[in-house]
């Protein structure tokens, strides 16, 4: 199974949330539906995706979604998703 790593954006809250999966359609639906009642996501109902990063398998994703969560920049957010050269260097870094 492909997973991805992904940042959803809830324009309500103005924030962003990063997480991993390897169904990134039913997981943005469960974050929207409050499947994780006590999750910092049930804040929000309209969380959308900002950007995904497709990874080979879950290792590589864990590493990928640690890393950036670490960055806890919203430049560094919004630079992911305009420079492709950041992801392919990230996706390098943590070969999975």
């Amino acid at each position: 199974a492909h997973f991805s790593v992904y940042i959803l954006y809830s324009k309500s809250l103005d924030i962003f949330y990063i997480g991993y999966t390897s169904d990134l359609p039913k997981r943005l639906d469960q974050h929207n539906q409050h499947v994780f009642k006590d999750a910092f996501t049930a804040r929000a109902v309209d969380w959308a995706v900002f950007f995904g990063i497709r990874c080979i398998n879950e290792e590589q994703a864990k590493k990928v979604e640690r890393h950036i969560k670490r960055n806890k920049s919203r430049k560094y957010l919004e630079n992911l998703k305009k420079y492709p050269g950041i992801v392919e260097k990230l996706l390098l870094k943590y070969p999975g």
